[in-house]
């Protein structure tokens, strides 16, 4: 499968569906998000090949933090083997990694991965890859503007613009498409302010199957798609 229109500069995913991949074969919910890590590696790849400057992974929300500890605990292990064995593979594809949410309430060995990661492929220049850890759309906000408050910002004199420079994404840009999978047909607190004009894929396809073939069936979806971020649609004279 090739493509042959505009590549989506910024791809957000909802990862949604490792519970109930691994309920329908009869295996244990943690068999299901580990499979469904080892695609997210499959997505990450092919989405610097294909020259996607910017993916960002929706992998655990502040809502996340309900469900029972043991799960968690496991999410955090995936996570944490997952930082460990890919940071020399990012730094050889010249991945850049970032995480946005509150990292403050991730376990401390967590944190301290996260920084180094971070730290470095700070200076690679090939594609951004986001993860967004213990984040939601609506604390983001809620944060950005006590940020902007705490640095002496007139809020009277705010104006999109600048308060986006609060953001945990100041600096990227926003994203084009946002993907989700599993059936289901909302954002779910993910990149609220953000995605004012992104074009939304949703999938039956629950995440653990959501293989190359299904993303580039995705960004297919994109490229038939006529962006107007609020203009009249373009005329042609034949119309």
């Amino acid at each position: 499968m090739s493509l042959s229109g505009k590549i989506p500069s910024h791809v957000g995913v909802i990862m949604d569906g490792n519970g109930r991949w691994a309920q329908l074969r009869g295996l244990p919910r943690a068999e299901g998000h580990r499979v469904g890590a080892e695609r997210a590696k499959e997505i990450i790849e092919l989405s610097a090949e294909i020259g996607i400057k910017c993916l960002t992974l929706y992998t655990f929300s502040t809502e996340n933090w309900q469900r029972p500890s043991s799960e968690v605990s496991m999410l955090m292990r995936l996570l944490e083997i997952y930082l460990k064995k890919e940071l020399s593979v990012l730094v050889k594809r010249g991945i850049v990694f970032k995480v946005i949410g509150e990292i403050w309430r991730l376990p401390e060995n967590i944190r301290a991965l996260v920084e180094e990661t971070e730290e470095k492929t700070a200076a690679n220049k090939g594609m951004t890859l986001v993860t967004a850890l213990s984040y939601s759309g609506r604390n983001e906000i809620v944060r950005a503007l006590k940020k902007a408050v705490a640095s002496g910002c007139d809020v009277g004199e705010l104006t999109e613009d600048t308060f986006s420079r609060y953001l945990d994404t100041e600096g990227l840009p926003p994203p084009d498409l946002i993907i989700r999978t599993s059936g289901e047909r909302r954002l779910s607190n993910f990149l609220l302010w953000q995605s004012a004009y992104a074009e939304l894929y949703f999938t039956d396809t629950l995440w653990p199957d959501f293989d190359r073939a299904e993303m580039m069936l995705a960004i297919q979806d994109f490229q038939g798609r006529e962006r107007r971020f609020g203009a009249i649609p373009v005329r042609t004279n034949a119309s």
